[in-house]
């Protein structure tokens, strides 16, 4: 009886050591399965990623000048004032500077003295060339002297022309003329003012004038997009005083070189302005269309890990991880373009962190 009770407890015991065994082993797998998460892995793949970005830019007369006076003088007259549209050649002011006029008297009258002069020795030359072509009336060297004489006087006659018309000249300086067609944008003189190349009087400009049928828009395009614009390329904006609008203009000019403080190059483009609605000043939004000319690798930004080791996506290869090194580009929404030893197809890791590391299973 007592054998038989002995046999019955080691069954028991037997059978809860084999349960207790299989619900460890269980239990190991479950632990195993939760070290190795499950990953969703994407394929890199290659499209044009089209984006827009807005600069702002201004908007200047396609020319502007500042004009100043040559001469000190003071105002006589004022012709014109702002706002007043003028055209190439057309008197805007006139100047007075009496001290000139006398300038002008006496370098005209040495002038008329001196071909006075120059007529009497002339006149004299001929008369004894003349005569010298009887053989023995005239001595060579008083030839020679009277041909000097006129000579000397005809170089005298040149002076006094010269010194004639650079007085003259200089009048000319007393009447303002507009360079080009264009619009006064600013007047800083009145009648009766004083002014002149050099003191007071030449601290503002006596007139601005802009040119605003055509407008010059400037923009600066950041380094980073200036591979994306070409001479010619049409691009669109609008400012503020005209909302809901939209304008056009095309790339004219680039300057082909980067400003050394904002890293960022100059692009002009030309804007026809028949309405003149636009204006000189005005501060406008450009609308840059930022097409890829070539197909690059475009995955998820959450493909893409930045961290104090660089930049890198999670590249999956024999069912392990593996860190590659890549360069960001353009990001729109939640996609980003990536450049870097990339081969075709490359299977990646969608949500990648830095807690994956080289090496780590993917299931």
């Amino acid at each position: 009886m007592k054998n038989n009770l002995f046999k019955i407890s080691l069954l028991f015991l037997g059978t809860g050591a084999f349960l207790s065994s299989c619900g460890s082993s269980e239990k190991q797998e479950v632990v195993a399965e939760d070290v190795a998460p499950p990953m969703e892995i994407i394929t890199a793949t290659k499209e044009k990623l089209s984006t827009e970005l807005r600069i702002p830019a201004e908007l200047a007369g396609f020319q502007q000048v500042d004009i100043y006076a040559k001469v000190s003088s003071f105002v006589k007259e004022l012709k014109v004032d702002i706002g007043t549209q003028v055209k190439k050649g057309q008197l805007l002011m006139v100047l007075e500077a009496p001290e000139i006029s006398s300038q002008l008297a006496a370098a005209e009258s040495r002038l008329r003295s001196q071909e006075a002069v120059y007529m009497t020795s002339n006149s004299t030359y001929k008369r004894i060339l003349e005569t010298s072509k009887v053989e023995g009336t005239v001595s060579k060297n008083d030839l020679e002297q009277s041909e000097g004489r006129k000579n000397s006087d005809y170089a005298q006659l040149q002076a006094a022309k010269a010194s004639y018309k650079e007085i003259q000249n200089v009048q000319g300086y007393l009447q303002i003329r507009a360079p080009f067609d264009g619009v006064i944008a600013a007047r800083n003189v009145n009648l009766g003012a004083y002014v002149g190349p050099s003191g007071k009087g030449s601290e503002l400009p006596l007139f601005t004038i802009q040119q605003q049928e055509k407008l010059r828009l400037s923009v600066y395009i950041p380094e980073l997009y200036t591979g994306y614009l070409k001479s010619g390329d049409e691009l669109s904006f609008n400012v503020k005083s005209l909302p809901g609008r939209t304008f056009k203009a095309k790339i004219a000019r680039m300057s082909g070189a980067l400003d050394s403080k904002f890293r960022s190059e100059r692009v002009e483009m030309d804007v026809i302005n028949d309405t003149k609605k636009l204006l000189p000043g005005m501060v406008a939004e450009v609308l840059l269309p930022l097409k890829a000319q070539d197909s690059n690798y475009v995955v998820p930004k959450t493909a893409v890990v930045t961290s104090s080791e660089g930049i890198y996506v999670l590249k999956v290869q024999d069912n392990k991880t593996l860190r590659v090194p890549v360069q960001k580009g353009r990001e729109i929404e939640d996609r980003v373009e990536i450049f870097g030893e990339i081969p075709e197809n490359m299977q990646l890791v969608k949500s990648a962190s830095e807690e994956i590391k080289d090496g780590t299973p993917v299931k």
